[in-house]
């Protein structure tokens, strides 16, 4: 199961292995803070798309293609994910953008699961 949360809402038990996704920092959290296993920022997207989409739902179907082309290209990061999913089946893709529904995390949620699919056949 992979779920995706804000990076500054509690951790819960069924979040599981919990990995920021995030290419920065998230503002305002102490590294003392910081409730995550993993941060992956390699595997967020590049600046330019981070800077140009601006989690502007009017650009969210130009970012997801753009993003799902890069996540083809970090196929290392992609993998790692993958086996952490395979091992501990309950991964939380933690994210700080304040939109819930049109973020990085998202996207790459939708990805892992349809590589899971794919390769389940």
């Amino acid at each position: 199961m992979i779920r995706v949360k804000r990076v500054y809402e509690q951790p819960s038990d069924q979040d599981g292995l919990r990995v920021l996704v995030d290419r920065l920092w998230p503002r305002g959290l102490r590294k003392s803070e910081a409730r995550f296993d993993l941060w992956i920022k390699e595997i967020a997207p590049e600046n330019s798309l981070r800077k140009w989409f601006s989690h502007d739902p009017e650009k969210w179907e130009e970012f997801r293609k753009c993003y799902l082309r890069e996540l083809e290209q970090k196929e290392e990061y992609v993998q790692g994910l993958l086996e952490k999913v395979r091992e501990t089946n309950n991964l939380t893709l933690l994210y700080s953008a304040k939109d819930e529904t049109f973020n990085n995390a998202v996207v790459l949620k939708e990805y892992l699961e349809s590589r899971l699919k794919s390769q389940e056949l």
